[in-house]
């Protein structure tokens, strides 16, 4: 009897390793099981996506897209003019999001953001994409975390100042730890995580939950063949709240 309850625990333990590593390889997607009480869900796309057919997009059962426009001080995104032009033509709400580099100054990232996108009027509020880029994350010990927090303020002071209204920060657990707790709790947030739900450890602080990087479409050409799914945490109400008045809006 103990031998068998020997190979019983064996074979639990094996199958416990083999759906850890499932989960962690991505294979298994739980995240898929919590998603479906969020009614907005939406994509977010950079040139790795290559040439994206926004028609088709458009009908994947997505509402929104968040489309790369800039990085650092000087960067544009090589796909954002293409990408913003054709998805003005679908029914697609869409902004424009900033990756932030921990090396070039907050003021001419801004200035960098603010000359490319220009006008958002009718569209979602900027974002700003605060991660660990290239070795950063390896070499954490020798980053300066006052300097870069600095700097994202002034990011993000700019970019309010300009569009009249607070940008989305977007950001990994690692990145939200290191700079962001604390730091920028007035902002919103758009959490990366695609093992759980975010509401397990942050209820109530995210508004955008990044919920997996596996999803698959026929819509684009690039040469990532993957694109990232999103959903927005509030009702459609609270989702179109989100956008900035249009021209429209403004002269009425």
């Amino acid at each position: 009897m103990r031998h068998k309850k020997k190979i019983i625990a064996g074979i639990l333990l094996l199958i416990f390793f083999i759906l850890t590593f499932l989960i962690i390889d991505k294979r298994i997607r739980l995240n898929l099981l919590f998603v479906d009480r969020y009614e907005i869900r939406g994509v977010d796309v950079s040139h790795y996506q290559g040439d994206i057919d926004w028609g088709k997009m458009a009908d994947e059962k997505i509402e929104f897209a968040y489309i790369k426009a800039t990085e650092g001080s000087s960067h544009v995104d090589e796909k954002f003019y293409i990408n913003w032009k054709n998805i003005a033509q679908t029914n697609l709400y869409y902004g424009a999001y900033h990756f932030f580099s921990f090396d070039s100054a907050g003021e001419t990232q801004a200035q960098n953001y603010i000359s490319t996108v220009g006008s958002l009027d009718g569209k979602l509020v900027p974002a700003v994409d605060v991660e660990y880029y290239g070795d950063k994350e390896s070499r954490k010990n020798e980053l300066n975390r006052k300097a870069i927090t600095k700097e994202l303020d002034v990011l993000l002071r700019a970019l309010e100042e300009e569009y009249h209204t607070k940008p989305i920060i977007y950001t990994t657990y690692s990145a939200y730890h290191d700079f962001i707790e604390g730091a920028f709790d007035e902002y919103d947030l758009w959490i990366r995580n695609v093992y759980y739900t975010p509401d397990m450890d942050m209820k109530g602080r995210w508004l955008y939950w990044q919920y997996t990087d596996r999803a698959k479409f026929d819509a684009y050409t690039g040469e990532e063949q993957y694109i990232d799914m999103n959903v927005f945490a509030g009702s459609r109400t609270e989702f179109l709240s989100m956008l900035l008045p249009s021209d429209d809006a403004k002269s009425g």
